[in-house]
């Protein structure tokens, strides 16, 4: 394959230094050179792509990704997909992600057991277009815990396989590690919208958490937490889990467990699916009025002073907004970078390298991942506009004139670059 040149672009690194100019030299799936203004990589032979004043930027990461989740407006919705549709829109929705930019995705979980793993695979094989994956379990959950969906006199599913005591979570995650995950996913808080578990309530207890762990640490897993409740956080973090998704509802002590931990673990708050539930949901039944008094509106507001705090502190917070529901749907995923900053006192370029260089260590892959950088994999956005200067641009895929890969062009630039870059200003 020719080497591919990108010249005359500004170059956001994944740094979190400013944009400069410059080229950059890709040979086969690495970045082999990167010349700042003035400089120039060699042009021998390569396919040359003239950016007309564009940004080259990494491609984004998506912390918290449910590609088989359906959109649908409940859960019970989800379980009531067969597994075959299931696969089959699971792999549109991974071309979907890949077309927003999002050239990695760590799963926070399949809707099926076996879903993430097929569609990573075949990712990985080349027989689909989508992003690089991290392949999770479904949400392992208690009897009354979120994603419980079944009725004493009816069968129902949804995204969850519930487990009770510790020998049962202990044997079903032993087996999803057979079956190839990369992440066992637990639920140990409840949720505001599931009146029998809430989410300052803590529904697993540390026999449970600790077995998950230990399968885990046995394996080579990496375990992920629903943990909303401090308490949640607290076990999580007593046993090892490396994820903390939500962390909303965090007192002092659960903080101060976070900063302790901050060189091993990630915090992915989800912003997207709180703000829409709370101010978009209204065409499916939920008024800002009901999503406040689920308690929503508070949840939000805790959780940002929380975010500010951990941010403050160190701890990695990553974008990801638990997109997949019909108000929050996957193919909105960049919208969360913009929350990051309009609720968390991120600046555009604090929020890209969170979605970047962040997003490649959650990944396990921060030596050659998430940034433009000589010995990197070249997976690169080329984007009309500079979304440091206004992250939202990210949102529309009509600015996104390349996507690159692994060192492939899964959008190739058309030639007409300069009129785009414009627009996109």
């Amino acid at each position: 394959m020719a080497p591919t040149v990108f010249t005359n672009v500004q170059i956001i690194d994944g740094s979190g230094d400013e944009p400069f100019a410059g080229e950059v030299l890709i040979q086969g799936n690495r970045i082999k050179e990167v010349a700042k203004a003035g400089g120039r990589v060699s042009h021998d032979g390569a396919d040359v792509i003239d950016g007309g004043g564009a940004t080259l930027m990494p491609g984004l990461v998506e912390s918290h990704a449910h590609i088989s989740f359906a959109n649908t407006s409940d859960l019970e919705s989800l379980g009531a997909i067969p597994p075959e549709e299931h696969t089959l829109l699971t792999m549109r929705h991974a071309k979907l992600l890949l077309d927003q930019g999002f050239t990695s995705a760590n799963s926070a979980a399949a809707a099926k057991p076996r879903l993430d793993v097929v569609i990573r695979n075949a990712i990985d094989a080349g027989e689909i277009p989508g992003p690089r994956m991290l392949a999770a379990t479904p949400e392992l959950t208690v009897t009354g815990g979120l994603g419980d969906v079944r009725l004493a006199h009816m069968h129902r599913d949804t995204f969850a396989i519930v487990c009770d005591g510790p020998d049962e979570f202990r044997r079903v995650a032993r087996e999803m590690c057979r079956e190839g995950v990369d992440t066992l996913k637990i639920n140990p808080s409840g949720d505001e919208f599931v009146p029998y578990a809430r989410a300052h309530q803590t529904v697993m207890n540390e026999a449970e958490v600790a077995a998950v762990c230990e399968v885990a640490k046995s394996r080579g897993k990496r375990v992920a937490t629903h943990a909303r409740s401090a308490e949640s956080v607290k076990m999580s973090l007593r046993q090892g889990c490396e994820i903390i998704y939500h962390a909303t509802l965090c007192d002092e002590e659960a903080k101060d467990m976070l900063e302790a931990a901050k060189d091993d673990i990630f915090v992915s708050p989800t912003l997207g699916i709180t703000h829409t539930t709370l101010n978009e949901a209204g065409d499916w039944g939920i008024t800002t009025e009901m999503a406040t008094e689920m308690g929503l509106k508070r949840e939000l507001e805790v959780a940002v002073g929380v975010m500010v705090d951990l941010k403050k502190r160190g701890v990695r917070i990553l974008p990801g907004g638990d997109y997949g529901f019909a108000w929050n749907p996957v193919g909105n995923n960049a919208r969360d970078l913009e929350h990051f900053v309009n609720y968390l006192e991120f600046t555009p370029m604090e929020a890209i390298v969170a979605a970047t260089k962040l997003g490649g260590e959650i990944m396990m892959m921060g030596d050659e991942l998430g940034m433009v950088k000589e010995g990197y994999l070249a997976d690169l956005l080329l984007v009309a506009g500079n979304p440091a200067r206004n992250v939202a641009i990210l949102q529309d895929r009509d600015n996104l004139l390349g996507i690159m890969k692994d060192g492939a062009f899964h959008k190739r630039p058309s030639t007409e670059q300069g009129a785009a870059h414009v627009a996109a200003e």
